[in-house]
């Protein structure tokens, strides 16, 4: 048992962190076995959607996702179901009180004035180099 305090705390962020990581990876083994049940698209989907949620919260790698997505794929096709798109429902929005566009005026365009000679353009683009100091004359 830890005995100093950060230690402690340590132990405690542990403990919740193997929870979510166990609670999160048996949702993906559930949707898994979900879909090799009865494999169709709404499953398929749910399958996808518990392993790109792992991978959201690094649990498990970006390949290890692709893998087991592509071999879900494979499943699918063989059991001849298709991943549709789902398609989002329209939101229906809210009447607000439109306030006239305001009209904007053009502006007539002006000519840009040549640099005045106080902007050096050579310290603009390039700093200025330290020069190196003159060697001493060897003593005899």
């Amino acid at each position: 048992m830890p005995i100093i305090k950060s230690a402690i705390k340590r132990a405690k962020q542990t403990i919740k962190r193997r929870e979510r990581n166990v609670g999160i990876k048996r949702d993906i083994k559930t949707a898994l076995k979900a879909f090799n049940a009865k494999p169709s698209a709404e499953t398929l989907s749910a399958a996808h959607s518990e392993i790109d949620t792992a991978v959201k919260k690094n649990l498990i790698k970006k390949n290890t996702a692709a893998r087991r997505k592509s071999q879900l794929a494979k499943t699918a096709k063989a059991a001849g179901v298709k991943l549709v798109a789902a398609k989002k429902a329209p939101v229906a929005k809210t009447p607000v009180a439109k306030a006239p566009a305001a009209k904007v005026a053009a502006k007539p365009a002006t000519k840009k004035s040549a640099p005045t000679k106080a902007v050096a353009t050579k310290t603009a683009t390039k700093p200025a180099t330290k020069k190196a100091p003159a060697k001493k004359p060897a003593a005899k």
